[in-house]
């Protein structure tokens, strides 16, 4: 990916300093606010403690709105990272790099983009979802419109999710500025009203489309990314289109249990994230990416 040299955002914030903070009750994230890290965090937890990701998933895609009683308060100005940070500098630049895609998109639709800030951090932070871990992965909370990233996820893309390369981790910025974006949209709070009112299966089902738009909205902004600053590199989608494929329900539950539960999908198959990422890489447009429409083939 070519990305050195270009705009880096300053809605950067580095935690990586701060002591851990264990405040605020644990995470409190719903289906609209979980990201690409819940599948981190089971599988972890399954190697570590023996407990079946799958289960761990369905907790964590359970939940609504964070309770305003953990939001947590910050405490003294933001840092920007140190600037010889090279991996910082990288996540700075996709970021800084989504926030001209999706102004431009906005614009066009005669609204104004409400730029996210992205929240480096070691261990756990708080959030206005309650207390974030690293073992959560990068997730977005709607709450305080950050995405927050320990970016040792990185390395578990690479040794432990077979999803290596930095468009491969570009993806999972812009999945989770996906998720900001229908926050913006007012898209997850319909989804999570719906939820509370539907059985399991359904809710999981809502869970599905969601995620599957984020990755929808991560293949426009790679769309007219590459338009404006021919960003890619040969090879860059195909790293996407691994990462997406690896972290697919299906793939996950042969890995975990051998079998496969298409009613407890949270996050769509391998088949699904692939083809609804490639869906948006190649139109660029935001109403192909209506994952929600009763005719929408998943």
């Amino acid at each position: 990916m070519k990305w050195e040299g270009n705009r880096q955002s300053e809605n950067v914030e580095d935690r990586r300093g701060d002591g851990p903070s264990m405040g605020g009750g644990g995470m409190r994230i719903g289906g609209r606010g979980i990201g690409l890290g819940t599948i981190v965090i089971a599988l972890v937890a399954g190697w570590i403690f023996g407990i079946n990701p799958l289960t761990i998933l369905g907790v964590l895609s359970g939940g609504g709105m964070p309770d305003a009683s953990v939001v947590q308060q910050e405490q003294g100005p933001a840092k920007r990272p140190p600037a010889d940070d090279r991996m910082a500098a990288f996540v700075s630049t996709v970021l800084a790099d989504t926030e001209d895609v999706w102004k431009q998109q906005f614009a066009a639709n005669g609204a104004q983009y409400r730029e996210p800030r992205l929240v480096l951090f070691r261990g756990a932070t708080p959030t206005a979802c309650g207390t974030g871990q690293a073992a959560m992965g990068p997730f977005y909370c709607p709450g305080d419109q950050k995405v927050y990233i320990d970016l040792g996820f990185y390395e578990t893309m690479k040794q432990r999710l077979g999803a290596p390369g930095d468009f491969a981790q570009a993806y999972v910025i812009a999945h989770e500025i996906g998720h900001h974006v229908q926050h913006l949209m007012g898209i997850t709070e319909k989804v999570d009203a719906m939820r509370q009112r539907v059985g399991e299966a359904q809710g999981n089902a809502l869970s599905v489309r969601l995620e599957l738009q984020a990755d929808c909205f991560a293949g426009v902004w790679a769309h007219h990314a590459q338009r404006a600053r021919q960003v890619l590199e040969q090879g860059d989608v195909e790293e996407a289109l691994n990462a997406a494929s690896q972290i697919g329900d299906d793939n996950l539950q042969r890995r975990s249990q051998g079998t496969v539960v298409p009613e407890s999908f949270t996050h769509g198959s391998s088949a699904q994230r692939v083809g609804w990422f490639k869906r948006g890489l190649q139109g660029g447009s935001v109403r192909e990416c209506n994952t929600f429409d009763s005719n929408a083939r998943l």
